[in-house]
C-alpha cells in the first residue's frame, strides 16, 4: 500500500518511447511540471500527449515539444504555443483537436468503461467528418470514442502514501479525471502527507485510481496571461 517513490525521475524510468500519455492542467495550471521535466530528461520520444493544451513555448508540455519527443497532441485548445503551431504546420506533430467538453468527456468515459457516447457538439462540421451520426428526438448526434492512454500524470495540492489526492482550487481541473483513465497513474504533489492527514470526505481522487506518487519540488506555477485592473483614482 505505500505507493511513493524517490523522485520524478525514478516515476518515469520504465515508460517507453511511443507511449500515450494522458497529463493534467489547464492552460500552465496545474500542471505536473516535475514529470514533464523528467520526461524530458529522460529523453523517451515518439510520445502522444493528450491534454487541454500543449502549454507555452517554454513551459509544460512545451518542453517535451521543443526537444521534439512529441508525436501527436490530442487537444482542445492551442493558441498560446508558436512553437507548437509551427511544427503541425511542419508536418512534424500530428494534431488531433477536440471541443473542449468533448474532450473532456471522452477522458471520462475512458474511466468509467464507456467506450463511446453520442454528443450534439461538432455535428455539421469538420469534427464530425469520418464519424457516425444518427438523429435522436429530430436533432442530429456525433459518435464519439472514449480515450484512455498507458499513463497519466496528474499534478495534486496533497496526497498520502496510499495515492489518496486532494486538489487546490482551479488547479482541480482535468487531473481528478485523466487519474481514472489510464493503465499506470504517476502523481506529483505539493505535500505529502502521513495516513490519516486528509479528511476522508475532502479526498477528489481515492487511492485505487493512483499507482505512483512522489513529492514534487520547486514549482513555478507561472501565470499564461497576467491581467491586472488600473488602479481606480481617489
Amino acid at each position: 500500500m505505500d505507493k511513493r517513490v524517490a523522485d520524478a525521475d525514478a516515476a518515469v524510468k520504465g515508460i517507453p518511447d511511443g507511449a500515450t500519455i494522458l497529463m493534467g492542467g489547464f492552460g500552465v495550471c496545474g500542471i505536473p511540471e516535475n514529470l514533464i521535466a523528467a520526461l524530458k530528461r529522460a529523453g523517451t520520444r515518439n510520445l502522444t500527449v493528450i491534454s487541454n493544451n500543449p502549454g507555452t513555448a517554454d513551459f509544460g508540455i512545451g518542453f517535451l515539444l521543443a526537444s521534439r519527443q512529441v508525436r501527436k497532441v490530442v487537444a482542445s485548445y492551442v493558441g498560446e504555443n508558436k512553437l507548437f503551431e509551427q511544427l503541425v504546420l511542419g508536418g512534424e506533430v500530428e494534431l488531433e483537436l477536440n471541443p473542449q467538453g468533448t474532450l473532456a468527456e471522452r477522458i471520462r468515459a475512458g474511466g468509467a468503461g464507456i467506450p463511446a457516447f453520442y454528443t450534439p457538439t461538432g455535428c455539421g462540421t469538420m469534427i464530425a467528418e469520418g464519424k457516425e451520426s444518427r438523429d435522436f428526438g429530430g436533432r442530429m448526434y456525433v459518435l464519439e470514442k472514449a480515450l484512455r492512454a498507458d499513463f497519466a500524470f496528474v499534478k495534486a495540492w496533497r496526497g498520502d502514501r496510499w495515492g489518496n489526492l486532494v486538489y487546490r482550487k482551479t488547479a482541480r481541473n482535468y487531473n481528478p479525471v485523466m487519474a481514472t483513465a489510464a493503465n499506470h497513474v504517476i502523481a506529483e504533489v505539493e505535500q505529502l502527507v502521513d495516513l490519516g492527514g486528509l479528511p476522508p470526505d475532502q479526498v477528489h481522487t481515492p487511492a485505487i485510481y493512483v499507482d505512483a506518487i512522489f513529492q514534487g519540488a520547486h514549482y513555478e506555477k507561472r501565470i499564461e496571461k497576467r491581467t491586472v485592473r488600473p488602479r481606480a483614482r481617489g
